[in-house]
């Protein structure tokens, strides 16, 4: 577009593209509203507040208009889907923005899998923005599928998808001064980078950010956010399917912050999405704890925008990318339509896309099991376990008195005590590693997955070992996904064939299988809301306390294996 052309049209002296008529727009500025039309041309915002016509006209008068929603942190990995499927979920609901990390697709097939998301970006309706994945792996603590340094990060710099370095999860490393993770830095110096440092505080906080990392998405209480806020950090707030912090940290979220919160989700599959939402969810929930709608709206576009560098969005005004959302009522929230860069968002318009070819398949890989591969033995009866924190990816480091008998360890589930078990499915090693877990309350079976953050080796909780042999088998034998076994029989199974973490399915058919699977789980005992993501998590050595990769059970407040792994 011109701007001879965009002058004209804002100017009134040639008809718009397209003319949302009489309406009322939310400024996330100066909190007021400004009635009149909102003109758009080739999909940048010319006109607001005044009288235009269009060559296409739409009746604004029973809406109001708030700019585009940015998820400002997630892997569109983790929400199950492809990214087509992703777009289709959830731009209907207000999210013209993703920044995303293909961090969990990368540390299974490398740079194909980076590059898959910036081929795919450019065909979508919402604009996915894709950070260039800083840990793969995440820590040397692991085995995965590829390793990227920053000669391998280079090359996609300047991609124009790109926005910067995504989250630097390896905290450990930047205050250790890690040669590898330094020359990352390096490489994005004076980019964005986007930063990862669950609970970390004081002197050890002031290293992580004085190297240039302006975003984080890990603080979870009061005291942390606003200690990262004083030291030049945007805070994310995050409300996933596992990780939910919006009710502890709606309370700092005010006036004075709000330009320097933002709202991201890290990640929700689609499960939640169908049953509360996505950001509209964060949103409305937001509302009715009593936030003024003002500071929600601002920190889930124009605080984004300006945290993530993108000048072009976030506020619906003369020179913006025309990303809007109409709503039927501000304080629920509930969407009546989404304009996309100027499109409006319809099934056709979906349907119109162009299509990039999925890579990753035929990726898990397992050794050889027996049930034997599920023993686990010591001398001392003292045993770490890992607590699960529902709503939490922390863990808490727990022990208990656990006699061995014939040379093994078994499963309690009378104690709540089951195994957990991390198997290498990249074909590299044949790693397993025996721990136990706490908060899954097994009863009977077993349950396995592929989604493993962020190596992507298998991992199975169970109380009994042929269940966790038969679970095993059964996501390599379907190229990766979830599965509940009891009595040797499959109770029910998402095949995640997509790198073993995304489905090739429309996001309406994961959700039904995500329904069998939560009802499978609970039907061996589980009482968590969200058994297999939390299950994820649990072998992610940079969050707290204490987690199990392929490696072994890892201490991550010491940074170390304390018990290795019992095969290789």
């Amino acid at each position: 577009m011109t701007f001879e052309r965009r002058i004209d049209h804002a100017a009134g002296r040639e008809p718009c593209d397209f003319v949302i008529k009489s309406t009322r727009v939310l400024d996330v500025v100066t909190g007021e509203f400004i009635h009149g039309d909102v003109a758009i041309s080739d999909g940048v915002i010319v006109g607001i507040g005044e009288e235009y016509f269009g060559q296409k006209e739409s009746d604004g008068s029973g809406v109001t208009l708030v700019p585009g929603f940015i998820d400002t942190h997630l892997h569109v990995e983790s929400s199950l889907v492809t990214p087509y499927e992703f777009d289709r979920c959830v731009t209907p609901r207000g999210v013209t923005t993703a920044i995303c990390d293909p961090h969990e697709i990368s540390n299974v097939i490398g740079t194909k899998g980076l590059e898959y998301f910036l081929d795919v970006a450019p065909h979508l309706l919402m604009d996915l923005k894709v950070q260039i994945s800083s840990c793969v792996p995440s820590t040397n603590m692991e085995t995965s599928g590829a390793v990227l340094s920053a000669s391998d990060l280079q090359p996609y710099l300047d991609h124009p998808h790109s926005l910067g370095l995504a989250e630097l999860m390896n905290f450990p490393g930047v205050i250790h001064k890690d040669p590898g993770v330094l020359d990352k830095l390096r490489l994005f110096q004076g980019r964005h980078i986007d930063g990862h440092a669950p609970l970390l505080s004081g002197k050890d906080l002031n290293a992580y950010v004085s190297v240039g990392i302006r975003t984080e998405h890990e603080a979870t209480h009061i005291d942390e956010a606003r200690e990262k806020l004083q030291k030049g950090l945007r805070v994310l707030i995050r409300e996933g399917s596992v990780s939910k912090d919006l009710d502890a940290l709606l309370p700092l979220l005010g006036p004075r912050t709000s330009p320097y919160m933002c709202l991201c989700t890290d990640d929700r599959n689609p499960l939640d999405i169908a049953e509360q939402g996505h950001l509209d969810y964060m949103i409305r929930h937001a509302i009715s704890q009593g936030v003024d709608p003002v500071d929600i709206y601002r920190a889930a576009s124009l605080s984004a925008a300006e945290a993530f560098g993108m000048k072009d969005r976030g506020q619906i005004a003369p020179g913006k990318r025309a990303d809007i959302v109409a709503l039927n009522d501000l304080e629920t929230c509930d969407v009546a339509f989404v304009v996309a860069a100027g499109r409006l968002i319809t099934p056709q318009a979906f349907e119109a896309r162009d299509y990039v070819a999925p890579v990753g398949r035929a990726s898990v890989q397992i050794p050889p099991l027996s049930e034997d591969s599920f023993r686990t033995s010591s001398n001392a009866p003292k045993t770490p376990v890992i607590g699960i924190v529902e709503g939490k990816i922390i863990t808490e480091h727990l022990s208990a008195d656990i006699p061995s008998s014939n040379g093994d360890k078994r499963p309690d589930p009378s104690r709540d005590l089951a195994r957990i078990t991390v198997i290498e499915r990249h074909g590299k090693n044949g790693n397993i590693a025996n721990g136990f877990v706490s908060g899954f309350t097994l009863e009977t079976g077993a349950i396995a997955s592929s989604v493993c953050h962020d190596h992507h080796n298998v991992a199975v909780v169970g109380v009994d070992y042929p269940d966790m042999l038969r679970a095993a088998e059964r996501v390599a034998e379907i190229e990766g996904g979830f599965v509940v076994v009891q009595n040797g029989k499959i109770l029910a199974e998402l095949a995640l064939p997509i790198a073993g973490l995304m489905s090739d399915r429309p996001f309406e058919e994961v959700h039904e299988a995500l329904i069998h699977l939560r009802e499978a789980a609970k039907s061996v005992g589980v009482t968590l809301a969200e058994p297999f993501l939390q299950l994820a998590f649990v072998a992610l050595p940079v969050i707290p306390r204490l987690k199990i990769t392929d490696h072994g059970v890892i201490d991550v407040d010491k940074f170390e294996i304390i018990s290795p792994a019992t095969h290789r």
